[in-house]
């Protein structure tokens, strides 16, 4: 049978006419979801291929009910974490044949639903949300109305959700610091309304308390994620004397962690002779400062996989799970030069 030259758009009845099969035939044939190996199947591709034919993947998941697009909402894409999270949950939807549409919140909940709801009115197929404070509303909002979703990075406690374990990472961060010889450590955490910044703060408290030190409450504070969080805090932490400051502190991200670098160089102060230090998330930057920095690494590619799963499975069991964290060691910690008083 002759067939038709590959000029313009290729259609699939082009297809079915040059095998010598029927539209439905040469459907199921190129169906990547349904792949055949039959030979009639495989000589479909193959003059399908010669063809120059492209499925319309999105026109076939209109026909089933579906858009293969998941929508993700992040507070933020300035925040280098936030921007590694969505890398890895485009490269995990891209293998299981979907397109991931970001929208951004700005930590604002009124925002926040605002995205979701532009993000739903173009059909996603589910949404995934690095956004989820504590008293976030749209998890419960979303489960309401039956919306495919997933927390990622993130908890509730109900909705389905993939993270870290923050409280193990926590305990890991602080728990090398008190092996290195510390009593006298600070804990920097990210806001209060955060699940990632009340676990790494349970499991620094769990470090704390198995090695029979007391926390000043007042070395336990509760910031912002950002590196200016950090300055800020460290400003007032390593203000006065050597006796009278921490000799190392737990920071609850990188970002703060390099806050705390700043203000240590601005005060004269040495990490880590003077000063250990461990941050969280072992971001790219983190092994290349001039100092680089002790971290707690989370893999974020396994936490994008199974945000993932939890949408285009929905029903599968455990809903929340968390993947281990591992301290890296680098030059920011060390022990110190001082017996705690």
């Amino acid at each position: 049978m002759e067939r038709p030259a590959p000029a313009g758009i290729v259609t699939l009845k082009d297809v079915a006419a040059a095998s010598g099969v029927s539209i439905s035939t040469a459907s199921r044939a190129l169906d990547e979801r349904t792949t055949s190996r039959s030979a009639a199947a495989a000589h479909v591709r193959k003059i399908a291929e010669e063809l120059g034919y492209r499925r319309n993947s999105f026109a076939s998941s209109l026909r089933r009910g579906e858009t293969r697009t998941l929508g993700v909402l992040v507070p933020r894409l300035s925040d280098t974490v936030m921007a590694l999270m969505f890398e890895e949950l485009e490269k995990a939807a891209s293998s299981r044949g979907y397109f991931a549409m970001v929208a951004t919140s700005g930590d604002d909940p009124v925002d926040e639903r605002s995205a979701a709801e532009t993000l739903l009115d173009r059909n996603v197929d589910g949404l995934i949300l690095a956004t989820a404070r504590l008293d976030d509303e749209l998890p419960r909002l979303l489960r309401e109305r039956r919306v495919a979703h997933a927390l990622v990075l993130r908890t509730d406690g109900i909705s389905p959700s993939a993270l870290g374990d923050d409280e193990v990472g926590g305990y890991l961060a602080t728990r090398h610091l008190i092996d290195l010889g510390h009593r006298n450590i600070a804990v920097v955490t990210g806001p209060a309304f955060t699940s990632t910044g009340t676990a790494r703060l349970a499991g620094a408290r769990r470090a704390l308390n198995e090695a029979g030190i007391q926390p000043r409450e007042e070395w336990l504070i509760a910031a912002g994620y950002g590196i200016e969080n950090g300055y800020t805090v460290s400003e007032t932490l390593l203000a006065g004397t050597p006796q009278s400051r921490p000799t190392a502190i737990f920071a609850a991200n990188d970002n703060i962690a390099m806050g705390v670098m700043a203000a240590a160089h601005r005060n004269g102060i040495s990490i880590p002779d003077n000063l250990a230090l461990v941050g969280y998330n072992d971001t790219p930057l983190s092994a290349r400062l001039p100092t680089p920095l002790t971290s707690v690494h989370v893999p974020l590619d396994q936490i994008a996989a199974t945000a993932i799963d939890l949408i285009v499975n929905p029903g599968i069991e455990p809903l929340i799970r968390r993947s281990m964290p591992t301290l890296i060691p680098r030059q920011s910690s060390g022990a110190p030069q001082r017996t705690g008083t």
